[in-house]
């Protein structure tokens, strides 16, 4: 599998909205779909109030789709989305590929679509759903994997897993791919931490980061264990497993 790392959609003027373009043995694989051309064309409408504290950047051609085909790939080829959770940022783009089939937790979809809470209504938007996604839900088992509950998603892409990762919203994952060609397995941790130095003490973290952190995060008791558990991964897989998150500005598609 060839892993691609894209930016699609900056915020605040300086944030990445980073997701994986997975080119899987017969068809194309997301990771979080960013902002899509619907969220371009009317904000007010699919984005609500949130565009005024997320500020995004909405242009067409860093979208998911237009992504795709600057790559020289057919979008059409896209089959499964796998989302870490449904925030705004990280399912606009799913209408702009309508017969993909999404993969998500079932806490996640319940507490988001089925029966949101105060907060949940107002964090997320109907209008990104109302096409109407082929959705597929997972509950997590007794699988394990470097000691986090995983659900393997082999008929996804070989070796796909969604990773355990509370915190930030109700039933939030990461999504492990693994590597090809000798390249390493990555972790998109999704909105699990912000920026690199949250799980790496050799790098500093701005001031604003952890306050910004616990404003958005619904489980917030459950972000430093987090954090910890990521930082430890990391480390003992730092030769062979590349941890990233969406927002970090210091990764790749970073500015």
């Amino acid at each position: 599998m060839r892993i691609h790392q894209l930016n699609c959609g900056t915020m605040a003027g300086l944030v990445p909205t980073r997701i994986l373009l997975v080119e899987a043995a017969d068809d194309l694989v997301l990771v979080d779909s960013g902002f899509g051309l619907r969220d371009v064309a009317d904000p007010a409408g699919r984005l609500g109030a949130m565009r005024h504290a997320l500020r995004p950047a909405l242009r067409s051609h860093e979208t998911a789709v237009r992504r795709i085909e600057a790559l020289g790939l057919d979008p059409r080829d896209v089959r499964h989305i796998v989302l870490t959770h449904m925030d705004v940022d990280h399912i606009g783009g799913l209408a702009d590929f309508p017969d993909a089939q999404v993969h998500v937790t079932a806490q996640a979809l319940t507490w988001a679509v089925r029966t949101p809470r105060f907060l949940e209504r107002h964090r997320y938007r109907r209008p990104q759903w109302s096409h109407g996604p082929h959705f597929a839900e997972y509950v997590y088992g007794t699988d394990r994997w470097e000691n986090f509950r995983v659900h393997r998603l082999d008929h996804v892409a070989e070796g796909m897993m969604l990773v355990d990762l509370p915190g930030h919203a109700v039933g939030h994952s990461g999504v492990f791919v693994p590597g090809d060609d000798g390249g390493n397995d990555v972790l998109h941790a999704g909105d699990a931490f912000y920026h690199r130095g949250q799980i790496s003490p050799t790098v500093r973290v701005p001031r604003p980061i952890p306050a910004m952190e616990r404003a958005m995060a619904l489980e917030s008791r459950a972000v430093p264990m987090t954090h910890a558990r990521l930082a430890g991964l990391a480390e003992r897989r730092r030769d062979t497993l590349d941890v990233v998150c969406a927002h970090d500005p210091s990764g790749p598609g970073g500015l």
